[in-house]
């Protein structure tokens, strides 16, 4: 039996949250990502009531099985300077909110940069922040660790320092997403079989396979170890085809919805052509 995956791109709310549904079923989206408002303000408008049935009536009679948020790039947990903490956790909060709102299936984040404050205090300042976090929202939906590629001060980058921030954190379930840039800009070199073998072995010691529930699927522009985040269509980067069939072949990972970030080009033909190689690199025809 061929298995579908979950396929789909980070999708634009121009117009109306619940158009984002509409513009993923267009290109054969099975999941999708958005942002819930404005990711470049600390302070966005309120969910209308009329946006948020328009969205659950467009999800409803979609094909689309997972919808997942991203928050703000503004967010930083990890913040030194408790203005900016301050603000961070109010709009974090804000963000859960919304998805609980909306009904989402997680909300996908980046830990944080400490600014040159250091990693052990950043890491700090994330579970401190997290613990005021759940405490405001109990019935937070699922917040999902982003690996990153190092880039600056950025936490994230090694498996490590997800893993202690759950561990720093037991209130919540933490889950995953993968970033298959990331991740090999951060020193991971998933572009070959044995590679790719060998970090997901060492990502399921030290975090959890199990953790992953969300994937984005980017290819790199730069090299293995570069910590330079610059995403590149699949199969077109330093990452290359095989490392890509490797995770879509592998049964663990089936269900686990994966979302583009790269350029759509014009007319969506490069979401197309992304999604047909992966279905393609998957053996799904």
């Amino acid at each position: 039996m061929v298995i579908r995956h979950p396929l789909g791109v980070h999708a634009s709310i121009a117009g109306g949250i619940e158009k984002a549904i509409l513009r993923g079923e267009r290109i054969g989206c099975t999941a999708l990502q958005i942002f819930t408002g404005n990711a470049s303000r600390w302070v966005v408008k309120p969910l209308s009531p009329i946006g948020v049935e328009a969205f659950h009536a467009a999800r409803l009679n979609s094909s689309i099985s997972r919808v997942f948020a991203h928050d703000s790039y503004l967010i930083n947990l990890a913040a030194p300077d408790d203005g900016k903490w301050e603000k961070s956790k109010a709009a974090f909060i804000d963000e859960l909110r919304r998805c609980r709102q909306l009904g989402l299936d997680g909300l996908v984040m980046h830990p944080g940069a400490h600014l040159e404050s250091g990693e052990e205090v950043g890491l700090q300042r994330v579970a401190a922040a997290f613990h005021e976090i759940f405490a405001a929202v109990p019935d937070a939906p699922q917040v999902l660790l982003e690996t990153t590629a190092g880039m600056g001060s950025h936490l994230g980058w090694r498996f490590e320092q997800l893993a202690r921030i759950i561990e720093r954190v037991p209130e919540h379930d933490f889950g995953i997403c993968f970033d298959t840039c990331h991740v090999f800009a951060a020193g991971y070199d998933i572009s070959g079989e044995a590679g790719y073998e060998a970090v997901m072995a060492e990502f399921d010691r030290l975090v959890g396979c199990g953790r992953i529930r969300l994937f984005h699927i980017n290819d790199s522009k730069r090299d293995c170890g570069s910590r330079v985040d610059r995403h590149q269509h699949v199969g077109r980067g330093c990452i290359g085809e095989t490392g890509f069939a490797c995770l879509m072949r592998d049964a663990r990972f089936a269900d686990v919805p994966k979302i583009l970030e790269t350029p759509p080009g014009e007319e969506h033909a490069d979401d197309l052509r992304n999604l047909e190689l992966l279905r393609r690199l998957a053996g799904e025809g």
